[in-house]
């Protein structure tokens, strides 16, 4: 894909000061999970407590070198993407932070260690990521790609929609009412959601033309092998050879492509309700 566009100044670059290291029992999960399974874990950082973790900001602004410079432009094309949205909604957008961070970072979600992957944090509205994921995307599970890297992004402000609109806070208030098995087969729903408005973001985007970016042959391949490479069921039978679907949290990789491929294919929010659909 070809890229344009002068990048988003919503940028808190982290990269180079120390990072909020992993603390308490559930922490230590965290990174065996993150070891693991090697995704994002949006939901589990959510439920670590929220401290007085007074998060150390970095430079603000478009970053100067190369992949910081990218990151910034894809950020730019979701929130002009979701802008026009919103607006069609009668609603204004209030877009995320993108906080750039290398090893370790502190949120207002808790400490998080790179081993996570990329992460939305509601408590404070940004989206956390170590440029080093998508060498992991690329070495272990075989996605390489720049937009195959800009889907990743997409997804986690994906979840910054679903903060805006609601929808993760009720996610919360089931959290202490339902079992594990049930409020996973919630997360699943909310996931590949998150999945369907990385598809409209792609869809929305492409019409915007040189403002923005142009699609290139095999670039909705890349998106749609990155979501195939991180489908519960793939990673549990990389991981442990077998795969338990009550311990699915984000989807299969058959269902992360068809609801990406769904936001693409329509552009429609109105048919991204994953919560009451009879396609899953």
């Amino acid at each position: 894909m070809q890229w344009f566009g002068k990048g988003s100044g919503n940028v808190d670059d982290r990269r180079g000061m120390s990072g909020g290291a992993i603390g308490g029992i559930g922490g230590i999960v965290l990174v065996v999970l993150g070891l693991l399974f090697g995704q994002d874990f949006s939901g589990i950082v959510s439920q670590l407590p929220i401290g007085n973790q007074a998060a150390v900001e970095g430079r603000k602004g478009v970053p100067e070198d190369a992949a910081g410079r990218w990151a910034s432009n894809v950020l730019a094309s979701t929130e002009m993407v979701w802008t026009a949205k919103f607006e069609e909604m009668g609603r204004q957008y209030e877009p995320p932070i993108l906080t750039l961070f290398e090893n370790g970072v502190s949120t207002s979600c808790g400490n998080a260690s790179s081993a996570v992957g990329p992460f939305y944090c509601p408590a404070d509205r940004h989206v956390y990521l170590d440029l080093s994921f998508y060498n992991e995307l690329n070495n272990r599970f075989g996605a390489s790609g720049d937009f195959a890297n800009a889907y990743v992004i997409a997804h986690e402000v994906g979840h910054h929609i679903q903060t805006l609109l609601g929808i993760s806070q009720k996610m919360d208030r089931y959290r202490s009412q339902l079992s594990e098995v049930e409020y996973n087969k919630l997360s699943v729903k909310l996931e590949l959601q998150a999945d369907f408005f990385a598809g409209v973001w792609a869809h929305d985007a492409q019409k915007l033309g040189p403002d923005l970016f142009k699609l290139e042959e095999g670039d909705i391949e890349e998106a749609l092998n990155a979501a195939n490479a991180i489908g519960d069921d793939k990673l549990q039978r990389q991981a442990q050879g077998e795969v338990k679907p009550d311990t699915f949290t984000h989807g299969t990789s058959a269902q992360r492509m068809a609801w990406f491929r769904k936001g693409f294919d329509t552009g429609d929010m109105s048919q991204g309700d994953t919560f009451n659909s009879d396609e899953l």
